[in-house]
């Protein structure tokens, strides 16, 4: 028997056993993440990266690989990875974080063959909010409107990053 013959096909989500896994992250000591599992499922949350009192200097990427591993492993086979890409920081210790994590998500990408894509902030925040310079509160306000409930604004990034892979089709449509 097969799932047709159980489950009449216009109740089934339109993506159900055929989509990407998709993950998306707003990189960051306090890192935002949103995944669609190949059932069309979203998930999301945040994840903390802040180094421990005795954490040697690459403890944090270390653990951010782990923690890839462990998605990829838990929902995966991840195939996209879309991330913010940044230009410019506040500070230098933010510039440093984010270029870590930044290689390390590359290393990680390019070891197993999956692609990546690194999104401007501008283009997130305008495809989500219709402003490119909206602030941390209109994109947690913009996907609360959309029935997400993101704990912060990291999170409300990736839900947004997410979302505009899977629309734009990684930006080409």
């Amino acid at each position: 028997m097969n799932t047709q013959e159980l489950i009449p096909t216009e109740t089934l989500p339109e993506t159900f056993g055929g989509a990407k896994t998709i993950l998306a992250l707003d990189l960051g000591t306090t890192t935002g993440w949103a995944i669609r599992g190949f059932d069309g499922l979203i998930t999301s949350g945040t994840v903390s990266f802040k180094p421990g009192r005795y954490d040697g200097g690459g403890m944090r990427y270390l653990r951010f690989t782990n923690w890839l591993s462990e998605i990829d492993r838990l929902s995966g086979p991840i195939e996209a990875i879309y991330f913010e890409e940044v230009r410019r920081h506040a500070g230098t210790d933010a510039a440093h974080v984010y270029g870590g994590l930044m290689a390390t998500l590359e290393t990680w990408a390019e070891l197993r063959g999956v692609p990546y894509q690194g999104v401007p902030v501008g283009t997130i925040k305008k495809f989500w909010t219709g402003l490119g310079n909206a602030n941390k509160q209109a994109m947690i306000d913009a996907a609360r409107k959309r029935g997400f409930s993101p704990t912060d604004d990291n999170e409300a990034d990736a839900i947004a990053i997410l979302l505009w892979a899977i629309e734009t089709q990684g930006g080409l449509a």
